[in-house]
């Protein structure tokens, strides 16, 4: 109701400056006069706009950008409102000043369309620097939209309501966080260590988990990267994230680390706990849209691939890698190893015990496995897929015993729901292995002692990406920062 009030009052304020010469319809004032009245209502049309408190915001908002975000939505609806109410003024004062003094109507009109341009151009700035939920697309479109009569209109009122949205949204995350800061939640015993999936790295200029680890930070987790190669044999990569492992151990005396990969980063981690010596570091293992049985569709582009295609994207992207930083990137065999095969041959190997198993760590579930597998998905749905009897299962050997382990998978319910290329995508995923998230398919998630499977009401879904932040998208019936806080808040209470 405050907000609404600020509003009414904002746009009558500017609407009023911006066609000030109203006054002046039956007064004969001089050019000079004339001159610093118009100048006078630009300069206090000016100081309103820029006024920091336009409208007035009934809560505080903590963070700068939100902040910018709230006020050019505030400045573009009070341009909505004003231009509005500018276009009748300017046009009944047309029709009683152009046949007896069209200059000064000339002068009164060119001032409003500056008021009105500047308080819209001050809006749209300030919501393509700070909105993080606009995207490229519609950055995009709107610059193009601007140009064309009605649909620019039908844009502005589309850009008004991410506006709104992102700031409600936001808002509320905030207000969670804030209500919860002395609990510190996600302060578990031992740290994070993110682990990303395959084709990216871990940067300090774009963060593979989006808004994630600031989110788990501010209620009080300690984060970690992996920081292995962007493309590699699971055998290699998981080689890289052992010693990182034991960096992070011996560097800060914390024992061990609760892991979270992504991807291909949880067969990664598997591999590195059953084969590389890492499970002594490792409390707690939880992947997230990892494909423990491969990717059919893998399978379909490879061998639809002539060697000559699969040698140049090879080459072309090995050396874009190691420009990037990867010592020694290798894209076939990464992509070989998410195959529904090459996945075999590795649950195969990570069965076998290359060292005396692990002991039970006391008071923590010894979740060893020994055939079978152990899945929550209590939603009886019918994948429609069959992997095969020949194919091995991710089957844990001794050396997970003590280890917490949990997978997560989601479900793109239709391709406009996911970004590029995902988008593409799934729907050939979904005719080659069915239910999916643009990549993996569902029957290849559940693995360890828990599986959870994300499938939110709506038409849009959840897809491999989303599951990351990666595109940084609040997702309606989704909050992939919250559901990152309860899966850390969740070791907390296991004293993990």
């Amino acid at each position: 109701m405050a907000e609404t009030l600020w509003l009414a009052i904002d746009a009558t304020i500017i609407a009023a400056v911006a066609n000030c010469v109203s006054p002046l319809v039956n007064a004969h004032l001089g050019s000079t006069n004339l001159a610093l009245v118009v100048i006078g209502a630009i300069v206090t049309s000016v100081a309103a706009i820029a006024m920091p408190g336009i409208p007035t915001h009934p809560r505080k908002l903590r963070d700068s950008k939100l902040k910018i975000c709230y006020r050019a939505a505030a400045a573009l609806k009070v341009f909505w409102w004003s231009a509005a109410f500018s276009v009748v003024m300017q046009t009944v004062l047309a029709f009683r000043l152009i046949p007896s003094d069209w200059k000064l109507w000339i002068c009164g009109a060119a001032s409003c369309f500056l008021v009105e341009s500047l308080l819209f151009w001050r809006g749209m700035i300030a919501a393509y620097v700070s909105s993080v939920q606009l995207g490229v697309k519609t950055r995009a479109m709107g610059m193009i939209c601007g140009w064309i009569p009605v649909v620019n209109l039908v844009m502005l009122l589309k850009i008004i309501h991410i506006l709104d949205t992102e700031t409600v949204v936001e808002e509320a995350k905030e207000r969670l966080d804030a209500s919860r800061e002395d609990e510190r939640i996600c302060a578990t015993k031992y740290p994070i260590l993110l682990v990303h999936g395959v084709f990216f790295r871990d940067s300090d200029v774009f963060d593979y988990w989006g808004r994630i680890p600031d989110e788990l930070r501010r209620n009080g987790a300690t984060i970690y990267y992996g920081n292995h190669q962007s493309a590699a044999s699971v055998r290699d990569s998981a080689r890289e994230l052992t010693e990182r492992i034991r960096d992070i151990v011996g560097m800060s005396g914390c024992g061990k680390v609760n892991v979270i990969a992504h991807s291909k980063g949880g067969l990664d981690m598997r591999y590195a706990i059953a084969r590389c010596g890492a499970a002594p570091y490792v409390a707690s293992l939880t992947t997230i849209n990892t494909p423990h049985r491969g990717c059919g569709f893998a399978d379909y582009l490879l061998s639809k691939a002539s060697p000559l295609t699969r040698h140049r994207v090879a080459s072309a992207y090995n050396a874009a890698a190691e420009r990037l930083g990867d010592p020694h990137p290798d894209f076939l065999a990464a992509v070989r190893d998410l195959t529904q095969a090459g996945c075999s041959n590795l649950n195969a190997e990570m069965l076998a015990e290359p060292f005396p198993a692990a002991q039970t760590v006391r008071g923590v579930p010894n979740n060893a496995m020994t055939s079978g597998m152990s899945a929550n998905t209590d939603d009886g749905v019918d994948d429609g897929t069959d992997t095969g009897s020949a194919l091995a299962e991710p089957v844990n050997n001794g050396q997970f015993a003590g280890i917490i382990c949990h997978s997560v998978g989601s479900c793109l319910r239709h391709a406009a729901g996911g970004r590029f290329p995902l988008n593409f995508t799934h729907s050939l995923v979904k005719w080659f292995d069915g239910p999916n998230d643009g990549l993996v398919a569902k029957s290849s998630f559940p693995w360890g002692d828990r599986f959870t499977w994300l499938e939110p009401k709506g038409k849009r879904g959840i897809s491999h990406a989303d599951m990351i932040d990666l595109n940084r998208e609040n997702i309606p019936g989704f909050d992939v920062r919250e559901f990152y806080v309860q899966l850390v808040a969740e070791l907390k209470q296991w004293e993990l």
